[in-house]
């Protein structure tokens, strides 16, 4: 093997570390975004129409594991990029 080609090996999997990790960040953010955004507007919604905090309660919760489920696989994606 040649210098240059363990270099560029080495540059390409630097490249990939970089990406993954900040795939991760971008992920955690946005799906901390989400959750945010779900939460203030069914406090909202509760504040406007009291009587409907159970239906409104759980369907922040279903929304809320649905991001958490979408966040959760995008880790899993870049944890691959790593170790594969």
């Amino acid at each position: 093997m040649s210098i240059l080609s363990v270099i560029l090996e080495a540059a390409d999997k630097s490249l990939a570390l970089v990406g993954a990790g900040i795939g991760s960040a971008i992920t955690a953010i946005a799906a901390a975004y989400g959750i945010g955004n779900i939460g203030k507007t069914a406090l909202e919604s509760i504040a406007r129409q009291p009587e409907a905090a159970g239906d409104i309660r759980s369907s922040m919760i279903v929304a809320a594991a649905l991001i958490e489920g979408v966040a959760f696989f995008a880790v899993v994606v870049c944890l691959l990029i790593l170790f594969v």
